[in-house]
């Protein structure tokens, strides 16, 4: 924590060792990092890739990778065996965005006077409105929204804190959410997001949306492919690069690549049909 990580991150680092020191163990091998070397942890990577998603294992490559820098740093071990390694090469897969035909059917069956109809409907809405990241949107306390200036105030990557605007609404959307919040038996939560048990956290929100997308028909959404398709949609419209780097919270414009490529042939052909440049001929 005094590197200032997420708790995100801290879970990661930890579990990444966690596996890293179960797979040493049940090949009789030493778990005292001085004893690790390039052997070991690339037999672990292909343990990895062999039983995970190349992702997932890059992420743990990473993880595992950062803690034998710190250690060669701290002078707990003469050399760093990851100086003389490569990370799993991770293939592009562009995360599928969301239509407006599925994302009108999404609110459709969050319609309601309910509670949970009303606080599923306003995690939608916020979700296409901003394009947060869960961690970010379910972090968010009372005190984080700003219904005078209709933003909201998240916290991002590297303790970033950044200011997200949303529309009307979605503005409508929060109001009726926090007017049947107040009549909530756990109302006195700090917390913005609550349920039958409290505190509403990231696993919640990913329940509710396989839920409703059930039973809009359209399948199963996770958080992150609202991620996604805002960028795409912002894209489409025209909307600036630097605007939405901002919006995002992106430093990088690698990531602002990433993730405008879920749809980039859509656009790409949406352009090329209203340029239509052969027509003018």
């Amino acid at each position: 924590m005094a590197a200032n990580k997420t708790p995100r991150t801290v879970e990661l680092y930890g579990d990444s060792a966690r596996r890293l020191i179960r797979f040493l163990e049940e090949r009789g091998l030493s778990t005292l990092a001085s004893d690790v070397g390039r052997p070991e942890l690339e037999a672990f990577v292909a343990d990895q890739l062999a039983r995970f998603k190349p992702a997932t294992a890059s992420l743990r490559y990473r993880a595992i990778a950062q803690f034998f820098k710190w250690m060669a740093e701290e002078g707990e071990i003469e050399d760093n065996p990851f100086l003389r390694m490569k990370p799993p090469t991770v293939p592009e897969t562009p995360v599928p965005v969301i239509s407006e035909a599925d994302l009108r059917k999404l609110l459709t069956v969050c319609e309601g006077t309910g509670f949970e109809e009303r606080r599923d409907s306003a995690l939608i809405r916020l979700l296409v409105d901003c394009g947060v990241r869960c961690s970010e949107l379910m972090n968010l306390t009372l005190g984080d929204v700003d219904r005078d200036q209709q933003v909201i105030l998240v916290v991002g990557k590297g303790r970033r804190a950044r200011a997200v605007p949303y529309g009307k609404r979605t503005a409508q959307a929060l109001d009726r959410y926090l007017r049947a919040r107040s009549r909530h038996p756990h109302a006195d939560e700090d917390w913005l997001w609550i349920g039958a048990k409290g505190r509403l956290g990231d696993s919640g929100l990913r329940q509710m949306l396989e839920r409703r997308g059930d039973l809009a028909g359209i399948g199963r959404v996770y958080p992150h492919q609202f991620r996604h398709t805002m960028a795409h949609r912002w894209m489409s419209e025209g909307g600036g690069e630097s605007d939405l780097m901002m919006l995002a919270g992106w430093k990088s414009r690698q990531m602002l690549n990433r993730y405008g490529r879920s749809a980039a042939e859509e656009r790409a052909r949406e352009a090329h049909r209203r340029l239509a440049i052969g027509d003018r001929l």
